[in-house]
């Protein structure tokens, strides 16, 4: 059991430097989920290693430590890649509820408020602590319940909204909540000598990961103007008499830090602002439409946005 505990721990802990050494474009709450898994993995393998109650309860703590706040990374993690804004308020109030749910399982070994009994006992030379639950253990369970009700809550909205880029990502991120909201429920009323949340924490870094990567030349642009006639009069800007070079000059003030325009990317976007077609496109430049669709994609992620309309609403930017 030390050595799963420990096998765990190394794969966290190498994911956690991985994700900081390859991963440029950091998310904040992401990275801080990797830090959560691998204070869960070094409070599992430290609580396995464990030989007097106290050390054990000291293990406990940390093994809750990260994951009461592991909850809340998830859920501002699901925020952002489904596309909404993370409120400060909201974090504030938050932050508050995970610090107390944190400070009531703390309480063990001090207050019979958490676990009204502990002790220590060694199964197959790893320890484990042998509890009854008190009368604010539910409140772990309100807990995560809520954090998990308020993911899927997210994942529903932003389908129904179409806000997420895909509805496949979003089936991938409900999947994941759920499954790691059905391990942790099997682990209370199922009495399994090993943790396997340790392990599915971990395919989860993975696969959030991966969506990560996947959607986040989608989540970030909320902050573009919604291009429309309406909001074009509005704004006192005529993008179809607007001259072509102010247009590449508004559009290249946009492109990526470290990102430059290959020249057939140049010419198919100047034939995009000019409101042209891709069979057009295609046409006046001797390619297939498939080519042309491929330039366009690239395109677009080197400015950070998904489509024609998002395109336009550079051009209403001062």
């Amino acid at each position: 059991m030390i050595i799963e505990y420990g096998i765990t721990l190394t794969l966290a802990v190498g994911l956690l430097i991985a994700y900081f050494a390859v991963v440029q474009k950091r998310e904040f709450w992401l990275s801080l989920l990797y830090v959560s898994v691998a204070v869960v993995n070094l409070g599992y393998l430290l609580l396995s290693v464990a030989r007097s109650l106290e050390f054990a309860i000291l293990a406990n703590d940390v093994v809750y430590l990260g994951s009461v706040y592991l909850s809340l990374c998830m859920l501002f993690t699901v925020v952002k890649l489904c596309g909404f804004a993370v409120k400060r308020t909201h974090v504030i109030l938050c932050v508050s509820l995970s610090t107390l749910m944190f400070l009531i399982t703390a309480t063990v070994g001090f207050l019979p408020w958490y676990y009204e009994t502990v002790s220590l006992e060694i199964v197959r030379g790893a320890a484990r602590l042998v509890k009854t639950y008190g009368p604010l253990h539910p409140v772990y369970l309100v807990y995560l319940l809520g954090c998990f009700a308020a993911m899927i809550t997210v994942i529903v909205c932003s389908v129904r909204k179409r806000v997420v880029a895909s509805q496949k990502f979003a089936g991938l991120i409900a999947g994941l909540v759920c499954g790691n909201l059905l391990v942790w429920l099997f682990e209370k009323f199922i009495n399994w000598e090993f943790e396997f949340l340790s392990v599915t924490y971990i395919i989860s870094e993975l696969l959030l990961l991966f969506v990560y990567w996947m959607m986040q030349d989608y989540v970030h642009v909320r902050d573009l103007p919604k291009y429309t006639p309406a909001e074009e009069r509005r704004l006192g800007v005529d993008i179809a008499t607007m001259p072509m070079s102010i247009k590449i000059g508004k559009v290249l003030r946009c492109v990526k830090d470290g990102e430059t325009l290959a020249s057939r990317e140049r010419e198919i976007l100047e034939r995009i602002l000019e409101n042209k077609k891709r069979r057009q496109i295609a046409e006046e430049l001797f390619l297939s439409e498939n080519t042309v669709k491929t330039y366009t994609r690239t395109l677009y992620a080197k400015l950070g946005v998904t489509c024609r309309e998002e395109l336009y609403a550079l051009l209403l930017r001062d």
